[in-house]
């Protein structure tokens, strides 16, 4: 006898749709103008990929000692480790933590991670109820507005103002800041906007923080890529009464992105965050530990010579493609730019009614597919309007020299 299975008839033409989570979510850096170009790749042409800070594949490479050092303890990191990560590069990133004046840091107050982008996550998985609200910088690094959605809370984007070198709008800060605020994040220096804030800033917004009651969320990732007379403050150093979560790593100063190799410092008034702590101890232990050879490029990074600091003084390789970069771009008639202190990214601005330009990512798109230079849009990283993009300053100065130019051909001739 054959058995003939029936298709329950409500299940015989459902579609299988992604998470209402994500109808909120995007990440421009690598979203669908990022698939035009590979497209383009695939049919024979170049692209100059100016979109994304990945240090490597312009000649930015990590120091030899790094890479000996993980190659030699590859024998040790064949099996899991404590879920927040081996002992001796969690005093390494102590060490530093004394170092610029962070204090009360034990070991079990550090977590390594997979990147900074699996801290952040986990952060916020951790922190938010859903509707609560965390106050994230406008324009932003756009995985800290993804991570807040996906975990259910609401961002809130405050101003930084570009006429002041984009320091962040403290007025602006504190009216938005209601019964449902819980954390607020501080990205310095900035992505994309290259700003390194005022230590008088900086203090004023932990101090608002501590007084508000909200988890002071500092992404510092680019910390010791400073140029001119810039100085790096860690927010966790300004004061002890508010929780503060500092995220660092090494795929920028130590240029291995690709090794995924970050840390979470929890300071200040751990006693009143118990719960929130324990939270995070739980997700720690869920993804059983991070990428274990990977955690032993910390120590050595930590405590070797520190060659950025060669890169981004007068004369250095990124400063001088910082200086090119910028003063071509600013004689491009109709683009403008607030010359950046930190990072290596250069965010300008577009005189849109000069060139009657209502979507910046038709534009960028159209830089594309016109001179085969990949650039993001501005509104990808939350800014309010369409009249910005973000390049990096990494390639070679010819190869710069060459985007500026085609850039300008491209204006020259856009409406």
């Amino acid at each position: 006898m054959t058995v003939t299975k029936l298709a329950h008839p409500s299940f015989k033409s459902r579609l299988i749709n992604k998470s209402t989570k994500l109808a909120d979510v995007c990440y421009e850096i690598r979203g669908p103008i990022l698939e035009t170009a590979t497209q383009l790749e695939a049919a024979g042409e170049s692209v100059l990929k100016l979109n994304i800070g990945n240090p490597a594949p312009f000649g930015f490479y990590a120091p030899e000692t790094v890479l000996r050092s993980v190659s030699s303890h590859l024998f040790d990191a064949q099996g899991y480790v404590d879920s927040k990560g081996i002992v001796s590069a969690r005093q390494a990133v102590k060490n530093e933590c004394d170092k610029w004046g962070i204090p009360n840091v034990g070991l079990e107050d550090i977590y390594l991670g997979n990147g900074v982008s699996e801290l952040i996550v986990m952060s916020m998985q951790g922190l938010l109820n859903n509707g609560e609200e965390v106050l994230v910088p406008a324009p932003d690094y756009p995985l800290w507005t993804a991570a807040i959605t996906l975990a259910g809370g609401i961002p809130v984007h405050y101003t930084c103002d570009e006429s002041s070198d984009w320091q962040p709008d403290l007025n602006d800060i504190r009216a938005k800041t209601n019964h449902r605020t819980v954390g607020i994040v501080v990205i310095n220096p900035n992505n994309p906007t290259g700003a390194v804030y005022t230590r008088e800033i900086l203090q004023e917004i932990a101090d608002w923080a501590a007084e508000s009651d909200l988890v002071l969320l500092a992404d510092e990732i680019y910390s010791k890529i400073v140029f001119d007379e810039a100085e790096y403050i860690p927010c966790s150093s300004l004061n002890d009464d508010c929780l503060t979560l500092t995220f660092d790593g090494l795929s920028k100063a130590y240029r291995l992105a690709g090794f995924r190799s970050g840390w979470m410092v929890i300071s200040g008034d751990k006693q009143r965050a118990a719960d929130y702590i324990e939270g995070l101890n739980i997700l720690a232990s869920m993804r059983l530990c991070a990428n274990v050879p990977a955690q032993y490029a910390i120590e050595q990074s930590l405590t070797g010579p520190q060659s950025i600091l060669d890169m981004t003084k007068s004369e250095g390789s990124l400063y001088e493609k910082r200086e090119v970069t910028y003063d071509l771009l600013t004689q491009i008639e109709g683009i403008s730019c607030v010359k950046p202190k930190g990072a290596f990214y250069m965010f300008p601005k577009v005189d849109i009614r000069n060139f009657r330009i209502f979507d910046d990512e038709q534009m960028v798109l159209d830089l594309l597919n016109s001179q085969k230079i990949l650039v993001v849009h501005g509104t990808g990283f939350n800014h309010p309007t369409p009249d910005h993009f973000r390049l990096v300053f990494l390639p070679s100065i010819p190869e710069l020299r060459d985007a500026m130019s085609k850039i300008k051909v491209f204006f020259e001739g856009y409406l």
